[in-house]
C-alpha cells in the first residue's frame, strides 16, 4: 500500500514529466487577496493570472495546495465528523495551463495518471461534461465528450452530460469561467446510503454516496461580463482540482478518509489522551473525527500567520477550536485543554511536504492551550446566556438569532444547541438561525477590503514598472520624482502610469501619497495600492478632464512623508535584529505596520518581554542609529539568498530574484519596501508600548524620528510635574509613588474584608431566621442595595452549609438581581433545581436568568413584582424539599 507521501509525490512527479513547474503551496492565509478569509481552492494563488492582472513566468504548473473551507458558500463545517469525507482542512492537487494546452491534453493527463500511474479500475470511472445551458445560450461541450470517447479507453456509455449546476465553473459574478469535466468513481453498491428509500436509483451526481467525484477539470474559455453575457477569452486556460484525501482513501483501499495514514496517527494519539478507542461507538467516533480534522485546520492557519480574534478569520478559528473543544468535553470526557497535545502529531504527518509546521510546534501549542483555557472560562457564561434565551423563549421555540450568537461567539456547535434545547422541551427557530447566519456572512464580507476595480478593465495594459528605489551615489530625491506616461484612468479615483515612483502598500508599509500633474492636469494621490502587476494611484482629480488625459505627467511623491516612512521601515529591521539578539533566535516576525514616525511590530515570544529586556533592545537600536551604518540594497537569486542565511518571512511570495536589505552586515532580510540610506537618518527610536496580540505573540509599538523625541519630551514633562505634585526629588519619585500605592491597596483590602464580614453576618442571620420545611432550611428574602456579586457571596456561604436552599432578590437603583442556591445534599435533577426556580422568578420580574442545580442567577425589570416573585419561588422550593 502506498503511503500518503508516496501518493502525493507520484502526482507531482507525473506532471513534472509533462513539463509542469512544481510550485509550492501558497499560505492558507491569503494576505494578498482581500476577497478571501482563507485559501479555499487550489486556484487561489493563480487567480491574478486568470484575471490578467499578473503575467506568469511559466505556462504549466502543478502543486498541492493547503485549503481551508470553514466559511462562505464552501462551508462544510456542520458535516465534518458526521460523515467520512468532509473536512475543514484538505489538500487540493492541481495542474494548470496558462494559455498553453487545453482540453485534449488535460483529459489525457488525467486519464493516464488515474489509470496508468494509480492503476484505478477503468470500468469504475465515469466522466461528465457540460450539457449546455439555454439561458446562457451555450452549446453542449461536445469537444470534451468526443475527446473522452476518442482519446481514452473509457467505456463510451460512462461519458455523460450534465447541466450548468454540475459542469460549469465560475470564479465569481464576473470574470473567467467555462465548462468543466468531472471524473467520478463507482465505490460499489455497498457505499449507497439510500438503500431501502423508495424510488432511489444510484447514479453519477445522484443523492447517495456510491459515486464519488475525485477530479474536476475546468476549461476556462469564456469571460462573464457585468451584464451576465459570455465572450471568448483571448487565451484558453486549464484549472484542475483533485481532493488529496479522497484519492488517498481510494488508493489505500479505505472506505473512510479517516482510515488513511493522513488521520490514523491523530486518532491513535487521541485514544492515548482520552482513553476512548476509535471505532467502539458512533458518537465518540464523530467527536474524534471532529477533533482530528479541526486541529489540522488550526495548525495550518496559525502556522501561516492567522490569529484568534473576535472578528474576521480570527473569529472563524475561534469557533473551530471551541467546536472541537466542546466535542472533547461532551463526548470524550476531557476536563482540561487537550488539543495542543495533537500538534506534534500533525507536524509529523506532514513533515514530508509542509516542514514549516515542525518549526512552530511550540508556538502553535501555546496559542491553542491559551485559547482553550479562555473557552473554559467563557463556557459558564455561554451556558448562562443559553438559559436566558430559554427563559425568554415563547411557544417552546428557541430564538434563532440568540442561538446563532452562541454558535458564532461562544463556540457552541449547532448540534449541541439543538440537544440542549431538546432537553428543555424546545425546538430551534431554524429560519431565524439562517437569517442570523446570512447577516453575519454579509458583515464579514463587508469587513474585508473589496476589490478596487474589475481587473478586466486593465488586464490589457503592460505591468507597472516601479522606479521608487534610491541608488547609491544618487541625490536624496532619487526614486521620488520622475516623468511617466499615462496609460488609463479606469475610474474617477484611480490613475495608472507605465512607471511610478509611488510605493504601493505592502509588507506592512503603507502606500505613498503625492501629486501627478501636467499642464492643465492635477491628480492628488491619497494612497497607492497594488493589484497583481499594476500600481493603482488612488485619489482625486483636482484639475483636468478624465476623458482627455495628458500623454506624459510628472509623478512626485510626498518626499517628507516618504523619508519618515522609509526611516521607520529600516527601524523595524533594526528592531527585529535587536529582539533576536536579546531574546533568542526563536524570535520571528509575525506582522508589522509602518507609518510615518511610527511602527508596530509583532514577534513570536512565549512570555511578556520584561522592562529590562525592552531597555536593552532600545539601547541596541539607538546604538546602531548613532553609528550611522550604511543600508545597501542587493538583488540576488532566491536560492542563493536563502543559502546565505538571509531572513525571509514564511508565507510571503518571492520571485526567482529577490531584494536583500543589508543594514551594516548585521541585519539581512528579504524586503521590497523603501528604506533610508544610512541608519542615522532614523534620528531616534523609542519603544512606547509592549503587549500581547495573541497567545505566543508579543506586540511592540515604537516611535521614530521627531515622534520619538516628542514622546521623550512628554515623558520628561510628566516626571517634572509628578515631582512637583509629590514634593519629591526625581531620584526619590518612584519610591514615593510606590509607598503611596501600597497604602491605597492596604486600605482597599481592609474595606473588602469589612464588606466580606458584613456579608457573612448577613448570611448567618438569614440562616438562623430560615423557615424549616421537610428537614431543610428555606431562605427567600428581599434585600436592599446589594449587587449580583454580593448576593452571590451570601449564597455561596449558605449553600456551603447542610440542607439549605433559597432565592435572594435585591434592588440596587434600577437594577434587580436574583440569585438562587441549594446545598450539595439538596441539589439535583430530580431534587432542588435552582436554575429552574430562578428562571421562573426572573420571568415574573420581566427578565431572564437560569443556571445550575446548586447555583443560578439572573435579573429583572419590574420592581413592583418582587414580593410576588419571591412568593412563587418559596412555593416551588417548598414543593421540591417536601418531596425529598
Amino acid at each position: 500500500m502506498k503511503t500518503q507521501n508516496e501518493i502525493r509525490q507520484s502526482f507531482l512527479d507525473f506532471f513534472r514529466s509533462k513539463g509542469h513547474r512544481i510550485v509550492p503551496s501558497s499560505s492558507v492565509v491569503p494576505n494578498d487577496d482581500p476577497t478571501l478569509l482563507f485559501a479555499n481552492a487550489g486556484m487561489n494563488q493563480f487567480k491574478p493570472y486568470f484575471l490578467g492582472s499578473s503575467k506568469p513566468e511559466f505556462t504549466r504548473a502543478a502543486d498541492t495546495q493547503k485549503c481551508l473551507r470553514v466559511s462562505g458558500k464552501h462551508n462544510d463545517l456542520d458535516e465534518v465528523g458526521r460523515d467520512t469525507y468532509h473536512h475543514t482542512f484538505f489538500e487540493m492537487l492541481g495542474n494548470w495551463s496558462f494559455g498553453d494546452y487545453f482540453k485534449e491534453d488535460a483529459i489525457k493527463f488525467a486519464w493516464e495518471f488515474l489509470t496508468g500511474v494509480c492503476g484505478l479500475d477503468k470500468s469504475r470511472l465515469y466522466a461528465t461534461y457540460f450539457g449546455g445551458d439555454r439561458e446562457d445560450g451555450t452549446e453542449p461541450d461536445l469537444e470534451a465528450a468526443s475527446i473522452w470517447r476518442d482519446c481514452t479507453d473509457i467505456s463510451p456509455d460512462h461519458v455523460m452530460p450534465f447541466g450548468k449546476k454540475c459542469n460549469f465553473w465560475e470564479m465569481g459574478e464576473t470574470g473567467p469561467c467555462g465548462p468543466c469535466s468531472e471524473i467520478h468513481m463507482d465505490m460499489g453498491p455497498d457505499r449507497c446510503d439510500k438503500k431501502g428509500v423508495e424510488g432511489h436509483v444510484c447514479g453519477v451526481n445522484g443523492d447517495c454516496s456510491r459515486f464519488m467525484e475525485i477530479w474536476n477539470l475546468v476549461f476556462m474559455q469564456f469571460n462573464r461580463g457585468r451584464d451576465r453575457s459570455l465572450s471568448r477569452l483571448d487565451k484558453n486556460h486549464v484549472d484542475t482540482g483533485m481532493g488529496f484525501e479522497r484519492l488517498t482513501a481510494v488508493l489505500q483501499g479505505k472506505n473512510s478518509n479517516y482510515d488513511t495514514d493522513l488521520f490514523t496517527p491523530l486518532l491513535d494519539r487521541l485514544a492515548e489522551i482520552t482513553g476512548v478507542r476509535y471505532g467502539d461507538d458512533p458518537e465518540t467516533d464523530v467527536a474524534m473525527r471532529v477533533c482530528a480534522d479541526h486541529v489540522k485546520a488550526l495548525c495550518f492557519a496559525l502556522s501561516d500567520g492567522a490569529k484568534f480574534d473576535k472578528k474576521g478569520r480570527g473569529s472563524v478559528l475561534r469557533s473551530l477550536l471551541r467546536r472541537a473543544s466542546r466535542f472533547g468535553m461532551q463526548r470524550l470526557g476531557m476536563k482540561e485543554p487537550f488539543l495542543h497535545m495533537l500538534v506534534g502529531t500533525v507536524a509529523e504527518i506532514y513533515s514530508g511536504v509542509f516542514p514549516e509546521l515542525g518549526d512552530k510546534v511550540d508556538l502553535i501549542s501555546g496559542m491553542l492551550i491559551e485559547e482553550e483555557r479562555l473557552f473554559g472560562r467563557t463556557l459558564e457564561q455561554g451556558l448562562a446566556r443559553f438559559n436566558e434565551f430559554v427563559a425568554g423563549a415563547k411557544g417552546g421555540v428557541l430564538d434563532g438569532f440568540g442561538a446563532y450568537r452562541l454558535y458564532h461567539q461562544d463556540g457552541f456547535p449547532k448540534d449541541l444547541i439543538l440537544q440542549m434545547a431538546s432537553e428543555q422541551g424546545m425546538t430551534l427557530d431554524e429560519e431565524g438561525w439562517r437569517r442570523a447566519e446570512k447577516e453575519h456572512r454579509e458583515r464579514s464580507r463587508g469587513e474585508m477590503k473589496g476589490a478596487l476595480l474589475d481587473p478586466q478593465l486593465i488586464s490589457d495594459l503592460p505591468a507597472t514598472e516601479f522606479c521608487g528605489y534610491w541608488e547609491d551615489g544618487k541625490a536624496s530625491l532619487d526614486g521620488t520624482e520622475m516623468e511617466a506616461r499615462v496609460l488609463r484612468m479606469p475610474s474617477d479615483s484611480i490613475l495608472l502610469l507605465d512607471r511610478t515612483p509611488f510605493y504601493a502598500q505592502s509588507g506592512g508599509q503603507i502606500g505613498d501619497t503625492g501629486v501627478i500633474e501636467a499642464e492643465g492636469f492635477r491628480f492628488v494621490v491619497e494612497d497607492t495600492v497594488k493589484m497583481g502587476d499594476y500600481f493603482l494611484h488612488c485619489g482625486a482629480l483636482e484639475e483636468g478632464d478624465p476623458e482627455v488625459l495628458p500623454d506624459m505627467v510628472s509623478a512626485r511623491v510626498d518626499y517628507g512623508r516618504r523619508r519618515a516612512l522609509q526611516s521607520a521601515h529600516t527601524a523595524t529591521h533594526l528592531l527585529h535584529w535587536a529582539l533576536r539578539s536579546v531574546l533568542g533566535e526563536h524570535v520571528s516576525q509575525k506582522g508589522s505596520e509602518v507609518d510615518p514616525d511610527f511602527l508596530r511590530f509583532d514577534v513570536t515570544h512565549p512570555r511578556q518581554i520584561s522592562p529590562e529586556e525592552l531597555a536593552r533592545v532600545e539601547e541596541l537600536v539607538n546604538g546602531k542609529i548613532l553609528e550611522n551604518v550604511p543600508v545597501h540594497m542587493v538583488w540576488k537569486d532566491l536560492d542563493q539568498a536563502r543559502a546565505e542565511g538571509v531572513t525571509a518571512l514564511f508565507g510571503d511570495k518571492y520571485g526567482k530574484t529577490v531584494r536583500v536589505v543589508d543594514v551594516g552586515g548585521f541585519s539581512r532580510e528579504l524586503c521590497g519596501g523603501t528604506h533610508c540610506m544610512r541608519t542615522g537618518d532614523i534620528g531616534s527610536f523609542m519603544i512606547v508600548a509592549e503587549s500581547s496580540s495573541e497567545a505566543g505573540v508579543r506586540r511592540i509599538e515604537a516611535a521614530t524620528g521627531r515622534e520619538a523625541l516628542r514622546h521623550a519630551f512628554s515623558d520628561r514633562e510628566l516626571v517634572r510635574n509628578l515631582c512637583r505634585i509629590m514634593a519629591s526629588r526625581r531620584e526619590d519619585l518612584f519610591a514615593r509613588v510606590e509607598s503611596m500605592i501600597a497604602g491605597f491597596k492596604d486600605m482597599e483590602r481592609k474595606h473588602e474584608a469589612d464588606v466580606r464580614r458584613e456579608l457573612v453576618r448577613t448570611a448567618e442571620d438569614l440562616f438562623l431566621k430560615a423557615e424549616r420545611i421537610g428537614g431543610a432550611s428555606v431562605v427567600c428574602r428581599r434585600l436592599q442595595g446589594l449587587g449580583s456579586d454580593d448576593l452571590g457571596m451570601i449564597a455561596d456561604d449558605l449553600r456551603g452549609r447542610e440542607s439549605v436552599c433559597g432565592v435572594l432578590v435585591s434592588q440596587d437603583g434600577d437594577s434587580i438581581s436574583v440569585v438562587g442556591f441549594a446545598s450539595k445534599d439538596l441539589a439535583g435533577k430530580d431534587r432542588v433545581n435552582s436554575g429552574a426556580v430562578v428562571k421562573e422568578c426572573c420571568r415574573t420580574l420581566c427578565g431572564g436568568g437560569g443556571g445550575r442545580f446548586d447555583f443560578a442567577k439572573g435579573g429583572g425589570r419590574d420592581s413592583s413584582r418582587i414580593d410576588a416573585a419571591l412568593g412563587e419561588a418559596h412555593d416551588r422550593l417548598a414543593g421540591m424539599v417536601s418531596a425529598l
